[in-house]
């Protein structure tokens, strides 16, 4: 494990270098600045041979909180201060987003979710809390059900179980419509670099409001996503699911394996892009799944609801 101090959050990294790394650019968004969280501190930390950025707060139990596409560790900038006092919590940037290292592969399910285990080994964590947002919550449920010992609660925010009935899955693809945009090799990228208005349109129009959002908010996720490293990412993100999880889901083979880990996943009420409809019957693949709905939210409830966020991560950690 490698673990660099960079200059402190907000502050820009001059010249694109790491410190710890003379001459080496810094990964994933270059000499973009790290957006500042009060409390927020930030290392690199290099695993399965990717260096990959992390953000940390607080102290106690450990809680890692996973981002989704297309977005960074910032997702989480307003439930941190909330949990911050009760947890340690490690906000990791994915391969290929954010601040961290954008290799040529690894963006598969499989592969991710491998990427959390090395984690958790390089800050020596046995176990760990998971709070998972989207896609993030893809690699966190494959993590709860190939190691469940090493989890001990799951809060999956905006997120689709691995067992979506294909008669409610199939009425609603059309929501969907805006993958095609992003998950074709050499074109995904294109359109991630110099097409910025679609991602500007998900982030604004996925929020059940315009209140989601501070000003500067959707642009950071928006340029971020711009990046080379980022748009190849986001691209392989995508195929790899095309790939991967689209025929898993086709063949259902997640039929067979049951969730041991006390769960919630929490659903936007107004979700346009994954209604909570859609998430019905996960309950008989699981010993403790509850699915919890937020009148009035939308698809980004770390932003609209942090604090109905950070309330049902505290309640599903004292279950035991």
């Amino acid at each position: 494990m490698t673990i660099i101090t960079p200059p402190p959050a907000g502050a820009p990294v001059p010249g694109g270098q790491n410190a710890g790394h003379a001459g080496d650019a810094l990964p994933g968004c270059g000499a973009r600045p790290l957006p500042y969280v009060p409390g927020v501190t930030h290392r690199f930390v290099t695993v399965r041979g990717v260096r990959l950025h992390v953000a940390e707060a607080g102290g106690g139990d450990p809680v890692m909180l996973l981002h989704s596409f297309p977005q960074h560790w910032y997702t989480w900038r307003y439930v941190v201060p909330l949990l911050a006092g009760q947890y340690r919590l490690i906000c990791p940037d994915w391969r290929g987003f954010g601040w961290s290292e954008a290799p040529p592969g690894g963006y598969d399910t499989a592969s991710r979710a491998a990427d959390i285990f090395a984690l958790m080994d390089a800050f020596g964590l046995p176990r760990a809390r998971l709070i998972a947002h989207d896609w993030g919550a893809h690699a966190a449920f494959t993590v709860a059900l190939q190691a469940p010992e090493r989890v001990s609660h799951l809060l999956a925010v905006n997120a689709a179980h691995p067992w979506l009935r294909q008669r409610q899955l199939l009425p609603q693809l059309w929501r969907f419509w805006y993958t095609a945009f992003f998950e074709y090799p050499r074109i995904g990228r294109l359109v991630l670099r110099h097409w910025p208005g679609l991602t500007r349109f998900l982030l604004r129009r996925g929020a059940a409001g315009p209140a989601a959002w501070q000003p500067g908010e959707v642009e950071e996720f928006v340029a971020a996503s711009r990046q080379p490293g980022s748009a190849r990412a986001g691209e392989a993100l995508h195929w790899q699911f095309v790939l991967h999880d689209i025929p898993g889901i086709i063949l259902r083979r997640h039929r067979g394996l049951r969730l041991t880990v006390p769960t919630v996943i929490m659903a936007g009420a107004s979700d346009w892009m994954l209604p909570p409809k859609m998430l019905a019957g996960a309950g008989r693949h699981a010993d403790d799944l509850q699915l919890r709905v937020v009148p009035g939210a939308g698809h980004f409830l770390p932003a609209e609801r942090p604090a109905e966020v950070a309330e049902a991560a505290r309640e599903l950690f004292q279950r035991t």
